[in-house]
């Protein structure tokens, strides 16, 4: 047996419960893909895009749904080591990339403030434009459970307000282009057990920043983040479970307010009726 069919029936066999099942329910649960979707799968490079790109792949074959992909990297500029690295686990896998070239990191190395902010709206930019030349209505990325519970605490810690990841949602700049999670329900750790069991090694940071010790002061905060869930986790082990769980089971009569496509919406405004 090739080795990519090896990769292929761990995911549906050995990881079943923790990965397949998982991105099975969440595909189907937010309802993620649809007949004749045209999907733009993006690959970073990391565990998690190519994971996604090998289900996605997988559904693709056996699954009853009917739709198109494409297996995108965009390129912002990283060095000759990084994306040979990217082509050489996308042929490993049996993985069709198209990989298409931005200057990204030329731009964003001359930026004193928050350049890390800048790059991530610049990807995003340039990956909805592929899609659009692509004629894809969604566009797919890696995101997984834990991308949202941290999301989340860093929403709460720093931002002031309480809001999460979604599955999937609308862009705004972008008409008729839909974003989509399909590894939402799935734990960072089950991604990292699959990648050691089947003994790959993808891209950790290929940021250029981080090549001359530049601080990304966001990855510091989630990674701050990360270890205070690792912490909770000691005294409740569904500490996550809990958090993600409680992004579904808002009480809204016990809340001081809300905010609706930027309106915001007191609880005293209906507190007289009661």
């Amino acid at each position: 047996m090739e080795k990519y069919k090896e990769i292929e029936r761990s995911i549906i066999k050995k990881y079943r419960k923790d990965i397949w099942s998982k991105f099975i329910k969440a595909v189907s649960e937010y309802e993620l893909i649809n007949e004749n979707d045209n999907i733009m799968v993006c690959i970073s490079g990391g565990k998690d895009s190519f994971l996604m790109a090998k289900c996605i792949q997988e559904l693709k074959r056996h699954g009853k749904v009917n739709f198109n992909v494409h297996y995108v990297v965009m390129n912002p500029g990283y060095n000759d080591k990084n994306i040979n690295l990217i082509k050489k686990n996308a042929e490993y896998l049996n993985i069709p990339i198209e990989i298409f070239e931005s200057n990204i990191f030329d731009v964003v190395k001359n930026i004193d403030k928050s350049p890390c902010y800048m790059c991530a709206r610049m990807r995003r930019g340039y990956l909805y434009s592929k899609a659009k030349e692509l004629g894809c209505n969604k566009i797919s990325l890696g995101h997984h459970f834990d991308d949202v519970i941290e999301t989340t605490l860093l929403s709460m810690f720093y931002g002031a307000e309480l809001k999460t990841m979604l599955p999937k949602l609308h862009s705004e700049n972008f008409e008729g282009l839909e974003l989509i999670r399909p590894l939402y329900l799935v734990k960072e750790s089950d991604i990292i057990s699959w990648k050691n069991f089947n003994e790959l090694t993808f891209l950790n940071c290929a940021c250029k920043f981080t090549e001359i010790s530049m601080i990304d002061e966001n990855n510091s905060k989630r990674k701050e983040i990360k270890k205070i869930i690792s912490e909770l986790k000691k005294i409740n082990p569904n500490i996550d479970h809990n958090i993600f769980k409680s992004l579904d089971n808002i009480n809204l009569n016990c809340v001081l307010g809300t905010k609706k496509d930027g309106v915001y919406t007191s609880y005293l405004s209906n507190y007289e009726r009661k």
